[in-house]
């Protein structure tokens, strides 16, 4: 039997794409299927607002093997640059002045990006752009640490 615990040895995280959106779960797109995922506790409400089809979200597996979303990131259209920073359009924010998470990355206006919200270091962050249902570049990494950093692993998956 393990001993891990979820706040000191949070699992692997994993990313989906939103298809459809129910206020306790969620249907994504991962691994060539459609599959039903919950909300992680911390994660905030109402869902039906905040959540949309095309938003990414970041997995997690409970050790009971239950999967649950515990970040998102909004598929929004890049608007221009303004120097380096990215504006972007997102419909239940508008527009919003992002700092693009690697600052190599090229955005070109009318395509759309990941952006996300509440990540250290900046009010928005542009993770990469959209594309297909697979790996996008986004903040795997930096959820995780958030995470692990407000002792949140315990809550999320219990």
């Amino acid at each position: 039997m393990s001993t891990r615990s979820p706040q000191s040895v949070p699992p692997p995280l994993s990313s989906a794409v939103v298809v459809r959106v129910e206020e306790e779960r969620c249907h994504v797109a991962v691994g060539g299927a459609v599959r039903t995922v919950g909300y992680a506790p911390p994660f905030p409400s109402p869902r039906l607002e905040r959540v949309a089809p095309g938003h990414r979200v970041a997995l997690a597996t409970a050790q009971d093997g239950r999967v649950v979303a515990l970040w998102r990131w909004y598929d929004a259209v890049v608007v221009e640059l303004e120097g380096a920073l990215v504006r972007l359009w997102e419909p239940a924010h508008g527009e919003v002045v992002a700092r693009p998470r690697d600052p190599g990355q090229t955005f070109v206006p009318g395509t759309r990006a990941y952006l996300s919200a509440g990540l250290p270091g900046a009010e928005w962050w542009v993770a990469g752009p959209v594309g297909t249902v697979g790996a996008a570049p986004v903040e795997l990494d930096e959820v995780e640490q958030l995470y692990r950093r407000h002792g949140l692993w315990a809550s999320a998956l219990a």
